[in-house]
């Protein structure tokens, strides 16, 4: 009984349904022996004789007309399972779970959301904001979005979008402290780090004339924060140098709050990525966050 071929009960069924073998083949797509072929090895299967066969038609036994209600129990709750998978695997319904950075999730993912969710109602979405980078697959998450440039792993990632670093200061720090002229300059100054990167740190500038080789500045932090916003606050108050992408400090620059140094130069780019376990089916509301956010980013 363990031994049993669930895909013969339908070939049954459909013979005791048509009363022939001719016709239950011709409905199933298959040839007359074959479907003969699996009714005689369902029997064997079973132990049990389901069907007289005659010349002029087949009928079921008493086990048979038996076995024949429960195949159409089965048939059809299977049939309802896969009705309810698919629906399930195409809908943009249930939970989704994601992580970033603070700034993405301010500047990038917060407005997003909000656009996201109205054309999708059935979603629940849990945003978890931390600057650390996380376990995806132990702490269940769907997504993350990432900055900057990413590590080797066995996590797959979709890029969004790129920015462009920029070093900047106060002008109160730069009245204070002088504006450096040149990549060699910037390591007498105070630099402000995300705790995350090392304290000694050398940062590459090219000319953005294409004249000249890359320079490199060693740098040494003199203040580390575990936040974003606080670096930028401090930043702004005048306590020293960082390095930031464009995207966050563009209107502290439209506004005056912070002046680019070194405009001449160019410091490598990085992107924005949306990051995914890998699995062979990405669910749906995965797949269609990612192409939304790789649009909205496209279109700004």
């Amino acid at each position: 009984m363990t031994d049993v071929n669930l895909n013969r009960l339908a070939v049954f069924a459909a013979v005791v349904e048509t009363g022939a073998f001719t016709a239950a083949a011709r409905q199933l797509g298959l040839t007359k022996a074959m479907v003969s072929q699996h009714v005689a090895r369902l029997e064997a299967e079973l132990g049990t004789t389901l069907l007289i066969r005659t010349t002029r038609k087949v009928t079921p036994t008493e086990a048979g007309q038996a076995f024949h209600a429960d195949c159409q129990r089965i048939l059809a709750e299977t049939e309802a399972a896969l009705s309810r998978l698919r629906v399930s695997r195409d809908a943009v319904a249930g939970r989704l779970r994601i992580t970033s950075g603070a700034d993405n999730a301010t500047a990038l993912l917060a407005p997003a959301l909000a656009s996201f969710m109205q054309r999708h109602p059935a979603l629940t979405v849990y945003l978890i904001v931390n600057d650390q980078i996380v376990d995806l697959v132990g702490e269940r998450f769907d997504l993350a979005i990432r900055a900057g440039w990413l590590r080797d792993s066995r996590l797959r990632a979709v890029r969004l979008g790129g920015f462009r670093q920029v070093a900047v200061a106060s002008p109160d720090y730069l009245r204070r402290h002088g504006t450096p002229q040149n990549p060699g300059d910037l390591a007498a100054h105070r630099w402000v780090t995300l705790t995350y990167l090392p304290a000694a740190q050398a940062l590459k500038f090219t000319p953005r004339q294409g004249r000249g080789r890359a320079q490199i500045a060693r740098v040494t932090t003199a203040l580390q924060t575990n936040n974003t916003a606080a670096m930028r606050s401090f930043v702004r108050s005048g306590g020293g140098i960082a390095v930031f992408p464009d995207t966050m400090v563009r209107e502290d620059l439209a506004k005056g709050q912070l002046v680019e140094l070194l405009p001449g130069y160019a410091m490598p780019e990085g992107g924005i990525f949306a990051v995914y376990p890998a699995m062979r089916h990405v669910p749906p509301k995965t797949r269609l966050f990612i192409d939304f956010l790789k649009q909205r980013l496209a279109a700004r």
